[in-house]
């Protein structure tokens, strides 16, 4: 095991963990509190956290083994996470910590699993944008944006 990718598996699990904690003392009139930067409830903020964990492991595994990734456009996100929105708009809190209970587990083990080598490759994770190195995809994408979520959630409550 390489001892970055041991940093950033053990950081994943921390915001992860960090959220869940939030969402387990969050009442269920707080978990349909809007966040304001995403415009969704904190529910549903919090389910596209734990739904995107497994598809941004798939990514970043890719990416480290040199897999061909097609690059979403901004566009093709935005639209997914309106759908994503609209159809859980009911999700409950036992649903969502379930989700992340076992996803987190799974995607901090990839992370684990990176060499150096692997942590240092590179791919166009956006369509047109730079190239990304896995690690900084993990730190980006994995980490970054369950921190960003999680700011939103805790200014709404």
């Amino acid at each position: 095991m390489d001892e970055r990718a041991e940093t950033l598996a053990a950081r994943f699990e921390q915001v992860n963990q960090e959220l869940i904690d939030v969402i387990e003392e969050c009442s269920e009139e707080k978990w349909r509190s809007e966040c304001a930067a995403e415009g969704w409830s904190v529910g549903v903020t919090a389910h596209h956290v734990a739904l995107d964990t497994p598809l941004s492991a798939a990514m970043v595994r890719a990416i480290a083994s040199g897999q061909p990734f097609p690059p979403p456009s901004a566009e093709g996100t935005d639209k997914a996470n309106a759908q994503h929105a609209q159809e859980h708009a009911d999700c409950t809190k036992q649903e969502t910590l379930d989700l992340l209970r076992r996803e987190v587990p799974i995607a901090a083990g990839v992370l684990r699993g990176f060499s150096d080598e692997q942590l240092g490759r590179t791919a166009e994770v956006l369509a047109g944008a730079q190239h990304l190195s896995t690690e900084h995809v993990i730190q980006g994408f994995l980490i970054a944006h369950v921190s960003e979520h999680l700011g939103s959630i805790r200014a709404a409550l």
